[in-house]
């Protein structure tokens, strides 16, 4: 169901239905209902499931360095599929499974990295891939940019989160 919701998503946008999902399938659109509560349920699966692909760093990784394995493979598995970013800004990230053990890996490693307000920088490393990834491939930025662009900013933002605050007087 899953890869037939991505098909339709890919070949008509973010416009998909209940309906035009169960056509699809060849099922009568209330069978969708046993697999999903409805179409809000629909969409955080798949997203969820895409986030399967993302890689995590093996156990022992500095921690910044595998916070960049996780986001960078984050925004390669975003721009994998494009035409599931928008639903990513819609949804404002995925809910499921996958999305909290990544998240549980990231805070853990944001954590050993020394940053101080873990859940504020965990979510602007996912702001910040998310909106890179909803960039690439258009027209507003140079094609070369995005990933060189993604890769640069996003050290920057880890040498700021993981850098000692400097405290006055």
């Amino acid at each position: 169901m899953l890869a037939a919701a991505r098909e339709l998503i890919a070949a008509d946008g973010v416009g998909l239905s209940m309906r035009s999902l169960a056509r699809r399938l060849d099922v009568a659109p209330n069978a969708l209902y046993s697999h999903v509560r409805d179409k809000t349920d629909l969409l955080d699966q798949l997203l969820d499931d895409q986030l399967a692909d993302i890689r995590t760093p093996r156990s022992g990784t500095d921690p910044v360095a595998g916070v960049e394995v996780i986001m960078t493979s984050t925004y390669e598995t975003l721009t994998a599929h494009p035409e599931l970013v928008p639903l990513y800004l819609q949804r404002q990230g995925a809910r499921g499974p996958n999305a909290v053990a990544l998240g549980e890996i990231l805070e853990a490693l944001l954590a050993q990295a020394g940053v101080e307000e873990v859940p504020d920088a965990r979510r602007a490393l996912i702001v910040h891939a998310i909106g890179f990834a909803a960039f690439a491939g258009s027209d507003v930025l140079p094609p070369e940019l995005p990933r060189t662009g993604f890769t640069k900013s996003l050290r920057w933002l880890l040498a700021g989160m993981t850098k000692a605050p400097t405290r006055e007087g």
